[in-house]
């Protein structure tokens, strides 16, 4: 397997067509925007000449990586490849769209894999006709930097399927750790009722969002406080997620924080709109 699709040009998607890239995969990138196509590959070429300044790669090695990505704005350009990733908006109507119609343009040993920070797996593929190759792989963001990726088997995803998306994860030089199918799998269930309590301190004048972030980074030891982190991730991914954590296991300790839903419907969604917890203007 040397051919791979990754659906989405955003963040998330440049990072793992990166990953894949200077593995000796052959990337498809696929985004309906042309625009966010060319500013991925921007990116990732920006992103590469930092690692040789460091001297983690080879300009060779970047020159032939870049080679090997090819963009395109249709899913039909996913027709050739062994496995797709899908890295688009964390939307469960969009991914179920999109999972419909890569069943339909792909051959039927294709592996199916999405992105998702928390939308069913088991949702997901009940999209397609083959729920046994439809699978999590949940990158971590920045993922040229980022050792791990939850692997999330929905209820149909066979031993083959996992074994072989472990195996690739690994070939990537990442940490694949295997998980369930629960409402925010393990990362983000963990994580953003940690991010939820701390904004529930800001708005209650327990702390500034500063204050909140040093107790955290210097009494736990974390590299970000949680509101900054909360502001990289995007206050709508938060809030998002923890809804459907509310949703899907029906317990009050996941219900969004009032404040973050205020923050969301004003438009301060953290980095990508400039202004959050912290002011990126």
């Amino acid at each position: 397997m040397k051919n791979v699709a990754v659906i989405g040009a955003g963040t998330m998607g440049n990072g793992i067509a990166h990953v894949f890239a200077q593995n000796g995969w052959n990337v498809t990138l696929i985004d309906v925007v042309e625009a966010q196509l060319e500013k991925a590959l921007a990116t990732i070429a920006k992103n590469m000449d930092r690692q040789i300044k460091k001297g983690a790669l080879a300009e060779a090695d970047r020159d032939a990586a870049l080679a090997r990505i090819t963009k395109a704005t249709a899913l039909a350009a996913a027709a050739k490849a062994e496995l797709v990733v899908e890295a688009a908006s964390e939307q469960a109507e969009l991914k179920f769209s999109m999972f419909a119609e890569l069943d339909r343009v792909t051959g039927a040993d294709t592996i199916l894999a999405s992105n998702t920070s928390s939308i069913s797996i088991t949702e997901i593929a009940a999209r397609t006709t083959r729920p046994d190759k439809v699978i999590g792989m949940h990158f971590m963001n920045p993922v040229p930097m980022m050792q791990l990726v939850e692997i999330i088997r929905g209820l149909g995803t066979s031993d083959g399927t996992t074994k072989t998306v472990m195996e690739i994860a690994s070939g990537l030089g990442k940490t694949p750790v295997e998980v369930n199918d629960y409402p925010g799998f393990v990362a983000n269930r963990i994580l953003m009722p940690m991010i939820n309590e701390a904004v529930y301190c800001v708005m209650e004048g327990v702390a500034t969002p500063e204050a909140v972030d040093t107790v955290m980074k210097l009494g736990a030891n974390h590299p970000m406080g949680p509101l900054a982190l909360a502001d990289l991730i995007g206050l709508d991914v938060c809030r998002f997620i923890l809804e459907v954590m509310h949703d899907g296991l029906g317990d009050p300790k996941y219900r969004p924080c009032p404040l973050l839903r205020k923050m969301v419907a004003a438009g301060r969604l953290g980095r990508k709109s400039g202004q959050g917890f912290y002011d990126y203007r």
